[in-house]
Parts: structure tokens; sequence; C-alpha cells
């Protein structure tokens, strides 16, 4: 049976070509190859004898994502549906700079798990089955992929990465923490961390997990509702979570990153989009070092929520303004293509 290589570490490979009367800086050699020069093929190592790369052919493979189907927006995103080596598929999303930006921003957005299982009602990967957790390589490749559809189309490098997609990221944590080391790493791709961002719904116990880790990247959490029973209808994963062991969890999170974190509220009509819900975010925003992403709800077919009118959502955001608060309102990207916030499915079907 053949290893997945990119599953061993440097020392792990080291000691195998010792082991297989190689010399050991072959795998350094090795490495570069699979991480910084992002290799698929053992074919593709040009500085490694021919007898050598039929002799890794021969006890490892490597499980490299393709993509399977690209959709392109209006607005200019690009949606990936990528199959991993087993049939399933997950969805990205390459988010360019609008024209009237001034900056040259250019994000992914990339799935960490294959489904989910958090049931948030807004939410199109919430109702799917979580088939299982993608690896720290399934997530770099990504990101890769995603960065040469950048170059390509817009002849720029990525300069931002979410993790938005599929999946809860610290459902998946020790691999979504690996494939930001890669990511980081200057033998990877030699981000930097702080342009790194890590969205979860909620998980405190994990949260402080990240604060202990000390990590360098950034941590948006969804909140969407600043009262216990508004977000248990929408986010089961409330009742085990609450928003006091939330604001807990996050506070112990900057004392020990000392980064500041972004709550994403999604505004839907008629639900919490109210001057009080604003005075309800407002006190939990004085709770936890935070700033306020406002995001626009995307319509999904399971669901009836609607997005706020434009009206109450410039007051919502302006009771906030006028508050102190650090706040932004995202416009959505891709909604043409089912590319915008909580609308990846990976609709199309697994072999």
């Amino acid at each position: 049976m053949k290893h997945d290589i990119r599953k061993y570490s440097p020392a792990q490979l080291k000691d195998w070509f010792v082991q297989n009367g190689e010399q050991g800086f072959r795998a350094k050699q090795v490495h570069e190859w699979l991480w910084k020069k992002s290799a698929h093929s053992f074919g593709q190592m040009s500085n490694l004898s021919v007898p050598l790369r039929e002799k890794l052919e021969t006890a490892f493979e490597i499980r490299p994502l393709t993509v399977s189907t690209e959709q392109r927006s209006n607005d200019g995103t690009i949606k990936s549906s990528f199959r991993l080596f087993d049939g399933n598929l997950v969805e990205g999303v390459l988010i360019p700079a609008l024209r009237s930006d001034d900056q040259d921003r250019m994000t992914a957005c990339v799935s960490s798990q294959v489904g989910c299982s958090l049931t948030c009602k807004f939410c199109a990967t919430g109702y799917m089955d979580r088939k299982r957790n993608l690896d720290a390589a399934e997530i770099y490749d990504q990101v890769v992929a995603i960065d040469r559809q950048a170059k390509t189309n817009f002849d720029a490098p990525l300069t931002n990465i979410v993790y938005m997609g599929m999946g809860e990221p610290l459902l998946n944590y020790k691999n979504v923490l690996e494939s930001v080391d890669r990511i980081t790493s200057p033998d990877g791709l030699g981000m930097s961390p702080k342009r790194i961002t890590v969205s979860t719904a909620g998980i405190a116990k994990m949260i402080k997990q990240l604060g202990d880790d000390e990590v360098k990247f950034n941590l948006a959490l969804s909140l969407h509702a600043a009262n216990d029973q508004k977000r248990d209808q929408i986010m089961p994963i409330n009742e085990s979570n609450s928003l006091d062991n939330l604001a807990e969890s996050l506070n112990y999170f900057y004392r020990k990153t000392g980064t500041r974190v972004t709550f994403e509220y999604i505004v839907f009509y008629n639900f919490n989009d109210t001057l009080q819900d604003a005075k309800e975010l407002w006190a939990f925003t004085k709770k936890v070092p935070a700033k306020v992403n406002i995001i626009e709800y995307n319509p999904i077919a399971e669901a009836n929520f609607m997005n706020t009118d434009p009206q109450t959502l410039d007051k919502f955001a302006g009771f906030l303004d006028s508050k102190g608060v650090t706040v932004n309102i995202r416009r959505s990207r891709g909604k043409d293509i089912d590319a915008a916030c909580g609308q990846l499915a990976g609709k199309e079907k697994a072999i």
C-alpha cells in the first residue's frame, strides 16, 4: 500500500531516505518540491535521479485536488469545485478587489471540511452531512489553485486567505493549523499569518486552544445575533456554546494573542435587524475587543430568510458607528453563481 507522502514530516522523510539507502539531504529536496513548488507528481522532481523518482513512485503517492468546474460571476468572482482524491467535492472562491477599490486585494475563500455538522439554518453547507475533514494538503492545494487563478486572470497573486468556505475549521483543528503552517512557512508559500482569517461558528474550548497555541492569524466569529434566544434559533451550536461562554473564550484568546476578534453579523429581515438588536450587539462588543463586519444575506433554496432593506441596514450600522464601534458593511460577491457567503454546497455530484 502506498503512503501519502505529504503526511510525512521532514524528519520522517529523512528517516525513510536513510533507511532506503539514500542520502538524507534528498528529503529536503523532496519537501521543497511538495510544498514550495507544489509538485503533484514525482516526475516533476527534476533534480532527483530517475531511479530515485521510480523508488518514490513505488512507495508513495501524492493526492492533489483538481479543479472540476469553474464558474465566473459578473463581478469577477470565480468559484471552483475541487475534486478530492476520493471523489468528494468541496468549493473554493477567488474574490478579486472591485475596480472601485483602492487596494489590489485578491482573497481566497477555502473549505476545511466536506460538508458540515453544525446545521446553521441560513447556510447551504449546514444542510449537508459532514462526510470528512480535509487534510492539510487538501486545504493547501485550494490556496495554490486559487492563487494560480488570480495570476492567470488578474495578473496578481493572492493577498488574503479566509477559512470561510465549507465546514467548521475548529472541528478540523489539527489540519487547519497545519495548513496555516504550510501556507506561512518560508518552505511553503511564505504568506504572512496576518493575511489569514479563520472563521468559526463559536466553539469555546477550541477558541481557548487557539489562545494557548498563540496563533498569529486573525479570528472571526460568526455571531449573527447577540442574544442567546435568537442565536439558538439559527445556530444550534449556541445551545452548548452560549454567548457568555464565547465572550470568556474570546477574551482569553485576546489576552494570549493580542489579536482583536471580528464579529460577522448577517442582518436578516425582520429577525435581527432592529435597533434593539443593534443595542445588544453593541453591548456584546463591550465585553470583547472586536470590530464588526455586517454582511448581506445571500438567499438559499433551503431557507426562508431574506436580506434586510437598505434603510434598516444603514440605521443598524449607523447606531454602532455612533457608539464608537468599528463597523464595515460587506457587500456580497458572486451571488449569481452561488459563490457568496453561506451559499457553498458542492452541488456537483461526487463520483
